[in-house]
């Protein structure tokens, strides 16, 4: 047998700097594009085709406004350059569009991947991921993360490389026809630019960062209160949840007023930079002009490539501030993906094979945090077709072990069996198929009744469906609803009572039909007449299959095979409803306690009937 240990907790995510970041965003990025390399390809040459008929446009109409100068006395324009001219603006829109619908399939594709692949993920994660993590938040990072895929792709490839290829051609263009003047006036104003905005946006970006911290705390505390509606009505908190919310608004609003100042600062930058750049580069050209070393025409020329140039350019600044934005919310995304499963299938695990589903705890030691163990020593096995129960007080582990059972989280120490197989060797998902639950806490999808109930095995028909309900004892309720098995359930199920969730949770259970059933409080909304009737039918649908069930009203599980009495962690006791009795021990004292309970209760409603 191989030997297993206690998984892991997931590693902390290592801290990155802000440039380490942003490379680990477009590697993690690229895969996905890459996996459409002739799309891309073939988007990158319309766009390189694109602008090499933008730079043409300048030097087309430099060579029209010369055939109209005196000194060379053309009296019209040769038809061949109007043509040239007509034909690459037309070429230019046309590749640029080409490279739009070839690249369309690519960012779309790569966003649904991307976000199919973090819910996916998400799913895989451990048990203690999702009690720690906080909805809203975790919803507005892949919201975010995801929009900003589609901006960083479409910036990259519709802006930023279309300006470098233009750069880079009217470079060439400036440099080989006329003097070094003008390639050093561009040159240096464009680096300059591009040095003054990565400085200035590196700068502020982590305005950005903090504004997405806040937005998702803010985000957060909003749907957490609105889930909690009934609880803020009951303790009249309104004002409370009001107050805690504009918190954190009003730190995200000191956020977004550093990052709009710190924006105007850039602005400010730019805009005298390119004014300055485009006077001297004129200031030169004109002086050509005059002094008979450059034409008209090269005048409208440098011109041309100047408003060509720094009109993108200018436009740059902001798609760099905005690709930093878009990084900063990528990263997020990514982290998400980056976190670890703590509870992990082995290599090549095999499904869990079908067997009549004995179940063995040997040995069990299982804490949540290390500095506190739940179980201790924990060992029972539960015969194919019998049923056993675990009673004790709050907190003594009992949920603990159904969470066990379907590998919520490893154990410690010891195993947990299905006939014979070591959960942690074969796959989880299988596991998990052969175990329905009824847990105590019920939590319905805001969907229809039948919706809820078909989720325990997705296809079935509806007739099944109705099957289910009846042996759940809610087909008769559901009938004298207005719309039937269509009536929507609400948010988490709260248009139902307690009582009618469980009811849902019990016919969904009996649908995935599974060999193990695990009952946890299974009946602790229901009233005393409901319980008795659904007693009887879970005992009829768990008569030929292993039940673990886990309660705290001793008087629904009299009739197990065999009941544990666990007490802080440790099996105290152990046998049937009678022997337990008879021993006078830890179940003898919670029977009498219960029977005097229910003693009290019966004398007072009665009283309120005499009343």
């Amino acid at each position: 047998m191989p030997e297993h240990r206690h998984a892991a907790p997931p590693p902390s995510a290592v801290p990155r700097t802000p440039g380490a970041s942003d490379w680990h965003a477009i590697r993690s990025l690229l895969p996905y594009l890459w996996r459409y390399k002739a799309r891309v390809i073939a988007a990158v040459a319309c766009l390189v085709a694109a602008k090499v008929g933008n730079v043409g446009v300048p030097v087309v109409m430099k060579h029209i406004v010369d055939s109209l100068d005196r000194s060379v006395a053309m009296l019209v324009v040769p038809l061949a350059l109007l043509v040239a001219y007509g034909a690459l603006r037309l070429a230019t829109s046309v590749f640029t569009e080409l490279r739009e619908i070839l690249f369309v399939r690519v960012t779309q594709r790569a966003v649904r991947t991307i976000a199919l692949t973090v819910f996916r993920h998400l799913h895989a994660l451990s048990l203690r991921f999702h009690l720690d993590r906080q909805t809203g938040g975790l919803t507005r990072d892949v919201e975010r993360g995801t929009r900003g895929i589609s901006t960083l792709i479409g910036f990259t490839l519709f802006s930023i490389l279309p300006t470098l290829v233009e750069v880079s051609l009217v470079g060439v263009i400036l440099a080989t026809r006329y003097d070094w003047t003008f390639i050093a006036i561009t040159g240096g104003a464009l680096a300059l630019y591009i040095v003054f905005t990565i400085a200035i946006t590196e700068w502020r970006t982590h305005f950005r960062r903090q504004m997405n911290e806040l937005d998702s705390r803010a985000n957060s505390r909003a749907i957490d209160s609105l889930l909690n509606y009934e609880t803020v009505k009951y303790f009249g908190n309104e004002a409370f949840e009001a107050r805690r919310y504009d918190e954190s608004l009003e730190r995200w609003e000191d956020a977004a007023v550093k990052s709009q100042t710190s924006l105007s600062v850039l602005n400010i930058g730019q805009s005298a930079i390119i004014a300055i750049a485009v006077s001297l580069v004129m200031w030169r050209a004109t002086a050509g002009v005059v002094g008979g070393t450059m034409t008209v025409g090269d005048l409208v020329l440098v011109n041309a490539f100047m408003i060509q140039l720094y009109i993108p350019l200018n436009f740059l600044g902001v798609i760099y501030r905005e690709m930093k934005q878009a990084l900063a919310d990528m990263e997020r995304l990514f982290a998400l993906i980056d976190v670890n499963a703590e509870v992990r299938d082995p290599p090549g695990a095999p499904p869990l094979a079908e067997g009549p589903g004995a179940v063995r705890f040997e040995h069990v030691d299982f804490g949540y945090d290390a500095k506190r163990q739940i179980l201790f020593d924990v060992s029972f096995g539960i015969a194919p077709g019998r049923t056993l129960a675990v009673v004790g007080p709050s907190g003594s582990g009992k949920s603990t072990l159904a969470r066990l059972l379907f590998r919520f989280y490893d154990v410690g120490a010891g195993r947990i069996t299905i006939d014979g197989q070591d959960l942690r060797d074969v796959t989880q998902a299988s596991v998990r198929a052969a175990i329905g639950i009824v847990p105590q806490d019920t939590v319905l999808f805001n969907d229809s009744i039948e919706y809820n109930i078909a989720y325990g095995r997705p296809g079935a028909t509806h007739d099944e469906i109705v099957a289910a309900a009846r042996l759940a004892q809610i087909h008769d309720f559901i009938v004298t609803l207005p719309d039937g098995y269509a009536t929507p359930v609400g948010e988490r199920g709260l248009k139902l009572s307690g009582g009618e969730k469980q009811r849902v949770a019990i016919a969904r259970a009996i649908l995935k039909r599974p060999a193990i059933l695990v009952f946890d409080e299974a009946t602790s909304a229901l009233d005393s007449r409901s319980e008795k009737l659904i007693q009887a039918e879970l005992a009829l649908i768990s008569r030929e299959r292993t039940t673990l069930t886990i309660a705290h009203r001793l008087s629904t599980i009299v009739d197990a095979d065999e009941i544990v009495v666990l007490d802080a962690g440790r099996i105290v006791e152990r046998g049937t409803h009678l022997s337990l009795l008879a021993a006078g021990g830890a179940y003898a004292r919670m029977w009498r306690l219960q029977e005097s309970e229910d003693r009290d209760a019966r004398r007072a409603q009665g009283a309120l009937a005499a009343d």
